[in-house]
C-alpha cells in the first residue's frame, strides 16, 4: 500500500506516483512490466526501470508501449536508456514457461528483474501482479504502465527487447510470420501452426500449440483464447 496519508491525484499524469513516494522519503521508485504474456510462442521477457528525479527522469514520448507505434517505441526506448538510473531485462523461455506456468513465471519474472537492478530500489511499482519477497513495499497497480512513468518505462524496455527476439526468430522460421504477430495468438499465426505444425519456440502448455501438435490438452493447458482477449485487444502484439 502506499504510505500512510498519501494520495496521488487522478490528474496528477504520468509521474504523479513517482513524485508522491519521493516526498514521503521513499525515492527511487521502481516499475516493473513484462511483455509476451499472451503469446503462445516466444520468450516471456521482464524488466524493471528507475527513472531518477527531475527533469532527467521525464521520458519524451513516455506511455504504456501498446499504444505506441513500433517506431516511436523504438525511439523512447532509446530515450528510456539513455535517462535511467538503472534498467535490468530478464527472459523467461518457453520451456520454462511451461515446466514452471505462465503466472508464476511471470511473478518470478518481475522479482528477478527487480532484483537485478543495480541501484536500490526504496519502493517498487508493478503492473497488475503482486511481487513478495523484494526486501522494500510496493504497490501492484491496475493498467501501471497507462498511469506511473517507471511502469511504463519498463513496459517499453520488455517489449523492444522483445520484439527484436520476435524478429530473430522470424529470420529462423518464416513460415510462421513472427516478424508480423511477434508470437500471438492471432489467425494467422493459428493457420501456420495448422500447416507446419509447432516449432521448439511455442509453448506446448498453451491450447492452441497442443492441438496443432496433436497432444492431449490437459487440465492445466493455458487458454489462449482468454489471453487474447486480454492482452491482444490492446494491440500488445503490434
Amino acid at each position: 500500500m502506499l504510505p500512510r496519508g498519501t494520495a496521488v491525484r487522478r490528474d496528477s499524469g504520468l509521474y504523479g506516483y513517482e513524485r508522491a513516494l519521493a516526498r514521503c522519503g521513499l525515492a527511487p521508485v521502481a516499475g516493473a512490466d513484462e511483455a509476451g504474456r499472451g503469446a503462445c510462442a516466444g520468450p516471456l521477457v521482464a524488466a524493471a526501470v528507475i527513472l531518477p528525479e527531475g527533469k532527467r527522469g521525464e521520458v519524451p514520448g513516455l506511455a504504456d508501449s501498446k499504444l505506441l507505434r513500433p517506431a516511436t517505441r523504438e525511439k523512447v526506448y532509446d530515450q528510456v536508456l539513455r535517462r535511467a538510473a538503472a534498467v535490468s531485462v530478464v527472459v523467461i523461455t518457453p520451456d520454462e514457461i511451461d515446466r514452471v506456468g505462465l503466472h508464476r513465471s511471470n511473478v518470478a519474472a518481475l522479482r528477478r528483474a527487480l532484483a537485478k537492478l543495480t541501484l536500490p530500489a526504496g519502493y517498487v511499482l508493478t503492473d497488475g501482479f503482486p511481487v513478495a519477497g523484494l526486501g522494500v513495499p510496493g504497490l501492484a497497480v491496475w493498467k501501471g504502465d497507462r498511469v506511473a512513468a517507471c511502469i511504463a518505462a519498463a513496459s517499453v524496455v520488455a517489449k523492444v527487447t522483445r520484439d527484436r527476439m520476435m524478429a530473430e526468430l522470424h529470420e529462423q522460421y518464416p513460415q510462421y510470420g513472427f516478424d508480423e504477430h511477434k508470437g500471438y495468438c492471432t489467425a494467422e499465426h493459428n493457420a501456420a501452426l495448422a500447416a507446419h505444425g509447432p516449432c521448439a519456440h511455442h509453448r506446448f502448455s498453451y491450447v492452441n500449440v497442443r492441438t496443432a501438435a496433436g497432444l492431449r490438452v490437459s487440465a492445466g493447458a493455458v487458454d489462449d483464447n482468454a489471453l487474447i482477449a486480454e492482452e491482444m485487444g490492446e494491440g500488445e502484439y503490434r
